[in-house]
């Protein structure tokens, strides 16, 4: 592999001491030789120097007022020659050098309508405008996705953007909406140049020469990949105590709710020392132990590496999977209370030819047979890892798994992604098929149901159920992807008897588009509740009138039936992957 490809090289070079401690209010730090604005200990050092401040207090009279707010309004900061004559050189190559851009990565279409980014709001109150919001609903729902800080130079992948978390949150039926940057290492490093610096990874080697760029600026030191390049831009997790954005390009960024609302990047978190490399942005927490479970993927041997994290947030040793024999793309996997499941699809990285060739990092082969590595759960090697075929099957994400009763089997539901080759590049071409698969683990013998005519993906179960047998998910609906225009309930033990298994649905207004959603329960600690009694939470945005909502919808009626819309004071982009968390947990966080 090239050493000059930053964003894999960061993801494969240990990265220097913790910038956060494992208590998460303190600070070390860093290794790295470049000067001291670029650390993320620096962050209110940089911003301080960057803008001036002034003070705004939420006018809204409906509820008590709500703490004095600081508000930060920018200065244009003065580039430095280098970065002047690299974004000349960047004009050049996009006005003269390059060719015409596709659809996919030209910013003119990616970050149109809803998909363009919004500034940040610090906690201001929201009007409930129809029913009230549940009891249980006591909380946080908190939404991950792309917002570049700026404008881009040249491509620009949806992928891309620096990630910004839209977060509601709810105290005795009043709901408070603020949308703050995770302030990654690239976003200060940006903020403070005042345009890109750092190379995108789906977008910024399109050509030789926008990678010749991107490499002279990584070799005139305008930043340290080691310091990791990540945007914290995919989805957001709760465990161990702690809250975390993540992109599987990085370590996670601890962030943390303050009690008024508002959203604080504390940096990035390498749990003691014990997490050196990147992480999924998926990992999975089991309800029961408490324990998360999680793995990276490499360009480089060993390509995929398997771990956890114990109850009280130690990471335990790592499993390198040494029998994979080629980088693959692995964005999510699977667990069941016996085993860890990668779905090895036919999509592969080869990050030299993109820099060479120019392109995308992650291709695809409709050669390869795609298969499912199924490693018991507590592996401390690879030894008892297996590798079953699965023709035709290409998930990205997955939904559950679990063991059948005799445990000689396991079930996975997934949408499968038809074509894959254009789950990337076009994604208003991808029809996602949810599927159920059932895997003898004694023949190795694959069964599989089509739980649905539908284009579905972006789906959740109660989280209760996780690794659990479950029989209902909740997903959205593409018109086409990455739009979404509904909810659809399904009933996935129906696929045994080969019905139709949406059993419940709700569609959005003409002109109206939504997101992933999320399922909480009326009472997660009630053993004797039903699966399905509780709420499905998401933001959905009016491409008519530009407004948005908060919307809870009661996930036992045939309908959907809202219960709920949160009238917010800011549009919402469409965006990734998000989750409730209880206000009990946002307190010992």
């Amino acid at each position: 592999m090239n050493p000059l490809f930053c964003p894999f090289l960061s993801s494969t070079l240990p990265h220097p001491k913790p910038l956060v401690s494992p208590s998460l209010t303190t600070t070390r730090p860093s290794s790295s030789p470049y000067p001291p604005f670029l650390h993320i200990s620096a962050i209110r050092n940089v911003e301080d120097k960057l803008h001036s401040t002034f003070y705004a207090t939420p006018t809204t009279s409906q509820f008590p007022e709500i703490p004095t707010t600081v508000i930060t309004a920018k200065k244009r900061p003065v580039p430095s020659l280098l970065v002047t004559i690299f974004n000349g050189l960047d004009d050049f190559i996009n006005n003269f050098i390059g060719p015409p851009l596709p659809p996919s990565i030209d910013p003119k279409h990616v970050l149109s309508g809803n998909f363009a980014p919004v500034d940040e709001l610090p906690p201001t109150e929201c009007e409930v405008i129809e029913g009230s919001l549940p009891p249980c609903l006591d909380g946080a729902y908190i939404r991950n996705g792309p917002n570049p800080q700026f404008y881009p130079r040249g491509p620009h992948h949806l992928f891309d953007g620096d990630g910004m978390l839209h977060s509601i949150r709810i105290s005795h039926g009043r709901p408070i909406f603020c949308c703050r940057y995770v302030k990654t290492y690239k976003y200060i490093i940006e903020k403070r140049a005042g345009s890109p610096v750092i190379p995108n990874l789906f977008s910024s080697y399109r050509s030789f020469a926008r990678s010749a760029v991107a490499i002279a600026r990584l070799l005139t030191g305008q930043f340290d990949p080691v310091n990791g390049v990540g945007l914290a831009n995919t989805s957001v997790a709760f465990f161990c105590g702690h809250l975390y954005a993540l992109a599987e390009s990085d370590l996670p960024y601890a962030v943390r709710l303050t009690p008024d609302g508002d959203i604080k990047t504390l940096g990035r978190y390498d749990f003691d020392g014990k997490l050196s490399m990147s992480m999924t942005a998926h990992p999975k927490i089991d309800p029961s132990t408490g324990e998360a479970f999680a793995f990276r993927y490499s360009p480089v041997r060993p390509f995929l590496t398997y771990f956890r994290f114990d109850a009280q947030g130690k990471k335990q040793p790592d499993v390198p999977i040494f029998s994979l024999s080629c980088p693959s793309f692995f964005h999510d996997f699977a667990i069941t209370n016996r085993y860890a499941i990668f779905p090895d699809i036919q999509m592969w990285m080869n990050p030299v030819k993109m820099i060479i060739r120019g392109g995308s990092p992650v291709g695809t082969d409709p050669t390869k047979v795609p298969r499912v590595g199924i490693i018991p759960r507590y592996a401390k090697d690879e030894s008892e890892m297996r590798w079953i075929d699965v023709p035709g099957f290409n998930i990205i994400h997955a939904i559950n798994a679990w063991d059948e009763e005799d445990g000689d089997a396991i079930v996975m539901v997934a949408p499968n992604i038809l074509p894959i080759e254009h789950a990337l590049e076009r994604m208003d071409l991808v029809h996602g098929s949810l599927e159920k698969v059932r895997i003898d683990l004694k023949t190795g013998t694959v069964t599989r149901h089509r739980l649905s005519q539908w284009n579905l993906e972006f789906a959740v179960i109660n989280p209760g159920y996780l690794g659990k047998k479950n029989r209902y998910v909740y997903s959205a609906v593409g018109d086409p992807l990455p739009k979404i225009s509904g909810i659809v309930k399904l009933d996935v033990s129906r696929s045994d008897r080969r019905q139709e298994c949406i059993v419940a649905k709700r569609m959005y207004e003409p002109g109206c588009y939504g997101g992933e959603p999320f399922f909480v329960a009326k009472e997660p600690d009630n053993p004797e509740a039903e699966e399905d009694d509780g709420y499905v939470l998401s933001y959905v945005h009016d491409e008519q009138s530009g407004k948005s909502r908060f919307i809870v919808m009661d996930a036992q009626s045939p309908d959907l039936d809202i219960v709920a819309a949160v009238k917010l004071p800011t549009r919402v982009p469409y965006g990734f992957h998000g989750l409730f968390v209880k206000g009990c947990d946002l307190k010992m966080d």
